[in-house]
C-alpha cells in the first residue's frame, strides 16, 4: 500500500513540474521556460480577383446556372484568417431555366484560389461596392 501511495506521489510531482515546461510566452517564469511565441506567416498579396474568379468560375458558380456578365469587386483582407474576401455578382439561370436575375456571392481567396464562398446577405457590405467585368 506504502509503495502505490509514493508512486502516486511521484507521478503527482512529475506532472506538476512537467507543466512548467509549458509555461505561455507571458508567464512569470524565467525566460528559458517560456514557450516561444509563434511566428505569424506574412500576409498574403492582394490577389487579382478578376483573374481568379475567371479560372475557377465553376467553384464559384454551378455550371447549370450558365453565369453571365460577371463583375467582381475589389478584395478586402478576411477578418477570421490570413486570405481575402471579395463579392462577386452576376446574371444566374435556375435549374428549371428561368432567370434568376443578379445574385451576388461572397468568395474567400487564399493562396490564389477561391477556397470559400457564400451567398452574400444584406447586412454584409456586396450592397455597397463598387464592381467591374471581369
Amino acid at each position: 500500500m506504502l509503495r502505490i501511495i509514493a508512486h502516486a506521489a511521484v507521478l503527482a510531482g512529475a506532472l506538476a513540474l512537467g507543466a512548467c515546461g509549458f509555461a505561455d510566452s507571458r508567464a512569470p517564469v524565467p525566460e528559458f521556460m517560456r514557450m516561444k511565441e509563434a511566428e505569424q506567416a506574412p500576409p498574403e498579396p492582394v490577389p487579382d480577383v478578376k483573374r481568379v474568379v475567371r479560372e475557377q468560375i465553376d467553384v464559384v458558380f454551378l455550371n447549370t446556372s450558365y453565369p453571365r456578365e460577371v463583375h467582381v469587386a475589389r478584395p478586402h483582407r478576411e477578418v477570421r484568417g490570413p486570405g481575402w474576401t471579395a463579392c462577386v455578382r452576376a446574371q444566374l439561370t435556375s435549374a428549371t431555366g428561368t432567370p434568376l436575375g443578379a445574385q451576388t456571392y461572397i468568395v474567400t481567396i487564399a493562396g490564389g484560389k477561391v477556397v470559400d464562398r457564400r451567398r452574400a446577405e444584406v447586412d454584409d457590405i456586396c450592397g455597397t461596392e463598387t464592381y467591374e467585368p471581369i
